[in-house]
């Protein structure tokens, strides 16, 4: 697929991401069939390369054959499964993932499950995230969970676990500052992959902690995960530009 050419020079990082900033965006195929899936890639083909798959399709039927068709097609799959289970199921779900070409795979941030998955991935292409604390919580409702503490000091404590068992990334929303985390977490090469990206005008829907695709890169984030803004957009080509753009925009100010 030929990229996007989005009018701003190519970025690059000390992180391992791609050059051009429409790979950069990963699109939620949260819609509610596999057909639905599978007429969206096709409406963001020539726009978007990165999709997510995750509970939304991952139990509807067909679901298989829609991550072989985008793989064989040469698009890039974020298999959002959040993994939680003993440490010797996940590796061996991380192992299958890896022989499929699935290129990024979600665990929960628990330290056994983070290392089997570290340990399943072995020398192959997938990318292990570990999932920190979902967009839709914040400090009050970790509280009433028995958290002592907030979010972002959650998200900074699971980080540094992230690095330590080997992970490649996390998921983190852009207002826990993806630069910071990395800097407490010890780990410059930690991959920080955002939900939670609305327009500054958008529906915020369920999320209560989000950023601006502008303010999620200045931040520092690698990868922007979106789904409603563009899969329930009237055109969703033109969304997928337009946060594009908008992530370009804010790359072309950072500091070389």
């Amino acid at each position: 697929m030929r990229p996007i050419d989005t009018g701003f020079p190519m970025i690059h990082q000390a992180r391992d991401v791609p050059p051009n900033m429409a790979d950069r965006l990963i699109v939620a195929l949260d819609v509610e069939s596999v057909a639905a899936a599978a007429s969206m890639a096709d409406r963001l083909d020539g726009v978007v390369s990165f999709f997510k798959i995750g509970l939304w399709l991952l139990f509807a039927p067909g679901v298989d054959r829609l991550i072989d068709t985008l793989i064989g097609r040469g698009k890039k799959v974020f298999l959002d499964a959040k993994m939680f289970d003993i440490p010797q199921t996940v590796n061996k779900g991380i192992v299958q993932a890896a022989r499929r070409g699935i290129s990024f795979v979600t665990v929960h941030g628990d330290d056994a499950i983070m290392r089997a998955a570290s340990q399943g991935r072995g020398d192959s292409p997938l990318k292990v995230f570990a999932v920190t604390v979902l967009t839709s919580l914040d400090d009050a409702a970790l509280h009433g969970m028995g958290y002592n503490f907030g979010a972002r000091e959650l998200v900074r404590r699971r980080a540094a676990s992230a690095v330590l068992c080997g992970c490649d990334g996390i998921i983190a929303s852009a207002e826990d500052n993806p630069d910071d985390i990395r800097r407490l977490a010890g780990g410059p090469g930690l991959l920080i992959a955002t939900p939670g990206i609305r327009q500054a005008q958008g529906n915020v829907n369920d999320h209560k902690r989000l950023a601006t695709p502008r303010e999620a890169i200045r931040n520092g984030a690698d990868y922007l995960i979106v789904g409603r803004p563009i899969v329930e957009a009237p055109d969703p080509a033109a969304a997928a530009r337009s946060f594009v753009r908008d992530m370009g925009e804010a790359a072309s100010l950072l500091p070389a």
